[in-house]
């Protein structure tokens, strides 16, 4: 509710933060839209390949352990480092990814250089480190009762039957877990996208979340006052959902014991 630099007394303005935002920000808008297609297409691939590496891994083959680290090892990689790795794999005059298209014959993009592919870019990367989320549904996969499973080949239910009706109802808590978070984070994406833009959220604004639109406010243009607005803004969001997804869970989240009618 102030006008605030940091370098001056807060003066109280009241809602003119507010109504700035909704009104005279043409930035906001498109930070949110930026935001939410990110969230949109980012949150389900996430948890669905999640879920799909985890069975995959779930499988009682040799040297699973290894290929379990492997896929592992770039969710602790640091989101920097991640970042300026994507930066060389994505570059279009020399980026790894251009080299694979252009040695199958398809036409080179211009990633994260092209607005029309920044964002879909930003989601390939965002994939790069699901090994965290892939871990906790193998440890729910595990927890799963063999039983079922013996009792469902004895009716002779296929593996596809058996992963549709025993398997993802079972770990439907664990899903529920990681939608929640998952929704929270996304909705503060930072790190990457500055290291990549410079802060700048560009091409043409197609990379401007945002978290990094706060960040420019509060600390680019020392508009403190504004930014927590901001700040307040992207909470009561946050809080809508989060408690949207609860409220739903109740129609498709099944647990072991509950009986239904």
């Amino acid at each position: 509710f102030t006008d605030y630099d940091v370098l001056t007394t807060p003066e109280f303005i009241g809602l003119a933060n507010y109504r700035d935002l909704l009104t005279a920000d043409h930035l906001f808008f498109t930070a949110v839209r930026n935001t939410l297609y990110f969230a949109v297409f980012s949150i389900p691939l996430n948890i669905v390949l999640s879920v799909a590496i985890a069975l995959l891994l779930n499988l009682n083959v040799r040297g699973m352990s290894i290929y379990r680290t492997i896929f592992f090892i770039p969710s602790i990689v640091p989101q920097v480092a991640s970042a300026l790795l994507w930066a060389w794999i994505l570059n279009p005059q020399f980026g790894l990814a251009n080299a694979i298209l252009k040695l199958v014959g398809l036409p080179q993009l211009g990633w994260l250089n092209d607005p029309a592919w920044s964002k879909p870019s930003l989601i390939l990367m965002g994939l790069w480190g699901l090994g965290s989320t892939m871990v906790i549904y193998l440890a729910a996969l595990q927890d799963v009762p063999k039983e079922l499973y013996e009792a469902s080949d004895i009716d002779g239910a296929t593996a596809w039957r058996q992963t549709f009706a025993i398997t993802i109802p079972l770990i439907t808590p664990t899903i529920f877990f990681n939608l929640v978070l998952g929704t929270i984070n996304i909705f503060q994406t930072f790190t990457q996208i500055f290291v990549l833009t410079q802060g700048n959220g560009g091409p043409v604004d197609s990379t401007l979340v945002y978290g990094l639109l706060l960040y420019r406010n509060a600390f680019t243009y020392l508009k403190l006052g504004y930014a927590s607005a901001m700040a307040w803004f992207l909470f009561a969001f946050i809080t809508l959902i989060t408690v949207i997804i609860f409220r739903s869970s109740g129609r498709w989240v099944f647990y072991q014991g509950e009986v239904r009618s």
